[in-house]
This record gives C-alpha cells, structure tokens and sequence, in this order.
C-alpha cells in the first residue's frame, strides 16, 4: 500500500484524483490553505479531509512514498519546502496521471475552450454504450460521482487537458505530460497572460502539443480555425489528421431539437460552440468504436456540465443560466448562443472579472464587442478579488473604454451587485451570469426567489 501526500490537496482534479486513489487502497494525506465546496464534503465523506487548514512540516516525513503536488502551491510552500529538503519524489497530476496510464491509449481533450463539454459528452456516451474506460476531466457530470477514475484493468483514459502549467516547480504545460494516441483540439484564443505574456508564446504550446502526440497517433481538429489549422497542416509528426466542422443543426421550441440523419432528437443543450463541441465529440467516439446512430441515440439524454450554459431556474417569461465563460471567445460564444435561442427576451449579461488575464487593462480590449447582443451589461470588478492577486485597481472610465461600451454598468463590491440583482425586477428578462470564480459569491437560492417573485 502507497502512501501519498497531497499538496493543495482541494483543488478540483486534486481532490478527485486524492479521493479515487483513496478508494483503490492508497493511504492518503493532505494540506491546503483553503476549501471550497464541493471539494470539502466530498474529501469529508471519503474520510480524507484535512483535520486543519493549512501547511504544516510536520506531514512531510520520510516514510511517504511520493507526493503530488497541486498548482494551488507556491514555490516558498513550507512543506513543498520541506519535501524537496527531504530530496522525497514530487509528481504533479499530470506527471503522475501519465505514469499510471503509459500502458493505456490515451484519449486527451485539448484546446482553448470547449474541453470541459466536449470531454463531458464523450464520458457520457461511453457510460451509455457499456465501454469501460478510465477518466479525468475538471467539472461535474451528471451520473458520474467522482470526477477522477484510474483503474489498473481497463484500456482507455479519456483527460481533459489544458495548458496551464503543471506545477510551481514545474513549469511544463498539463498536456505535454500525457503524450496522446488520440487528440482532439477545439481551438486556440489567447488565455493565461500571466504564464504566456505573448500571444505567440501561447500558440507555441500548441505547436509543441501536436509533436508531443505518439507517432502513428491521431488528431481531430476543428478545421474553421485558421491558427489551429495552419499549425496541424505544418505539423511534421507522422499523426493522422481528421478536420471536424459543424455537422448539425439545433431549432428552438419548448426544448431544443437537434436534427441529424436518424431523425430529430430532444436535446439538453444548444449554440454553434456546442454543435461544434458535438461533432468532435463524435469523431473521438467513432475512433473509440461507437457507431454514429449509438452516438446520437445516447447523446440526448447529456445534461451537459456543470456550470456551461447550466440553466437554474426558467420561469414563464424568464431563465436564469450559470456558466463557466471567462475568457473573450467563451463570453463571446454563450452570449451568442443565448441571443439566438431566445430572441424574444430582455438580455441581461453579467461578467466576472476573476481570472489574471481578465485583471490585466490590455487583455480586456479583448472582449470589446463580445456581449453586444445584452440589453444591459454588468461588470463585476471586485476591489477584494484585485487585492488578493496582488493587481492594480484600473477605475471604471478605463474599464468602460476597454470594454467598447459607455453603457455598461460596473460593480466594484459583489455585495453591492448582488443586492441589485435580488431587487431586480425579472419580468421577460435572461439574465446570464458569466464566471469562472464563485460568481460573487451570489445566493442562487436568493436570485432564484427574485425570477419567481417570491420575494
């Protein structure tokens, strides 16, 4: 039996992956500095949660086999500190997860925006057609309890793969570790500004990605983005190329109805971005053997992942949506996608401005023009979020030009923001709330009260 230390152990793929390993007989332990649900409670339920908040030494000692450590640790973390002193072995998740899946076909899901979905619709019709696979992808799903399963007997690991950096002492993007037999990649838009100041530095992760797939592998790309398209037809690895493009068509009525080529089918999502996320997603289940009838067939029944485009509450003439967009072509692509499927309703966007890149006056020019189709614009700019990541406060003049609109309204107190929204009146109004932090720390159960009126 191993025994692993887990370092920022509440980390959403940390804490799944600490869990699963939990369950396989592993002796696990953990640290951080603070919990977030659903984190908490699952760690508590598994018996796995830390008795206190915090780094503490005293953990590291000589008789753990390794240690994983998260990208929530800093370089100066005492115990990280500690275990390097030690000269202990240091994985982080990726690492890790490559090595206890080398002997496995590796399915890995790249790209700028999309993976989550795409990833998610992939485990779903995989579990719905009996084929066992292994898994690891960052959000919620619907039928699945844990969000990290690593088996020693199947052949597939279906991982989400992005490409943040994998941990404080190392600086390898997450998706070079996991060297693919088959990749799909949705897209490239410039993210992470503060790991990748430029935008070609960004791009060349990408560029690195595609030789890092496994000679005689394949990749499925989505052929309309003319950076990624370019950087697959310049590739020299020896991979099959496989392009994807739109394949379908969504209408709008009491729910949305996806047409295909066995018929109409009832389904729980809806937008250009998620009919593109469809069609790769079908690419990668053919290559893993499901029949194109099957994939349609078990697809309707997807509730899509948690916070994209999540509906909370939809009242006679209103909709609440919770969705995880942060970045310009996110914010872009749900706004859309929202506009177009209700066209008859007040359009209420809300952003979060949470994330480094969102923080920086520069890269907010990027989202000029991104929430055109709203109504109303909310901008929620937290003084507290600015003081904790160590930003400059930018003031709201300079907010509204990089924004490319005078109109908008911006909040520097999600205090303040929330209380308009809870004495908002909700009559034929959609209101999308767009972050990829807590959302202001918002009471959904508050909100939801407003949209019925039961104030």
């Amino acid at each position: 039996m191993k025994k692993i230390h887990f370092i920022a152990i509440g980390g959403s793929v940390m804490h799944n992956l600490a869990i699963n390993l939990s369950q396989k007989g592993y002796e696990i332990t953990g640290s951080d500095d603070e919990f977030y649900e659903p984190s908490k409670s699952n760690l508590k339920a598994n018996g796995i949660l830390p008795k206190e908040t915090g780094w503490f030494k005293s953990k590291i000692v000589d008789s753990l086999d390794f240690i994983i450590l998260g990208m929530h640790a800093k370089k100066n973390n005492p115990e990280l500190v500690e275990a390097l002193k030690k000269k202990l072995k240091i994985y982080s998740y990726p690492e890790f997860v490559y090595n206890f899946c080398s002997n496995k076909t590796r399915i890995v899901i790249a790209g700028s925006h999309g993976k989550t979905t795409i990833t998610s619709m992939i485990l779903h019709v995989l579990k719905k057609c009996d084929i066992n696979f292994d898994y690891l992808v960052g959000a919620n799903i619907e039928g699945f309890e844990n969000m990290v399963s690593l088996s020693d007997e199947n052949e597939f690991v279906v991982i989400e793969g992005d490409e943040y950096y994998s941990s404080a002492i190392d600086s390898k993007s997450k998706f070079f570790w996991y060297k693919p037999n088959i990749t799909l990649i949705s897209g490239i838009d410039w993210d992470h500004i503060n790991i990748f100041p430029t935008y070609e530095s960004y791009v060349n992760q990408f560029k690195l990605y595609v030789d890092s797939i496994c000679k005689g592998g394949i990749v499925v790309y989505y052929e309309n983005d003319l950076e990624l398209k370019k950087i697959i037809d310049y590739s020299n690895n020896t991979i099959k190329k496989i392009p994807y493009c739109i394949e379908n068509s969504i209408e709008i009525s009491e729910k949305p109805i996806l047409k295909t080529d066995y018929g109409d089918l009832e389904v729980n999502f809806f937008g250009d971005h998620n009919l593109e996320n469809l069609a790769g997603a079908r690419w990668v289940c053919q290559l893993m053997g499901v029949e194109s009838i099957d994939f349609y067939e078990t697809i309707s029944s997807f509730m899509g992942a948690s916070r994209r485009l999540e509906i909370v509450y939809k009242g006679f003439n209103n909709i609440l949506f919770k969705d995880f967009a942060h970045s310009p072509s996110k914010v872009r692509a749900s706004c859309k996608s929202v506009s177009n499927a209700y066209p008859k309703f007040k359009k209420i966007y809300c952003l979060e401005l949470h994330t480094f890149s969102s923080l920086n006056i520069n890269f907010i020019k990027r989202y000029s023009g991104t929430m055109d189709s709203a109504d109303e614009i909310l901008i929620l700019y937290d003084k507290k979020i600015i003081s904790k990541k160590n930003k400059t406060l930018i003031n709201n003049s300079e907010l509204k030009m990089a924004f490319g609109n005078k109109n908008l309204e911006i909040y520097n107190s999600a205090f303040n923001l929330c209380k308009f929204l809870y004495d908002k009146k909700w009559d034929n109004s959609l209101f999308l709330f767009m972050s990829s932090g807590n959302y202001g720390g918002i009471s959904w159960d508050k909100l939801i009260k407003s949209f019925s009126g039961k104030k």
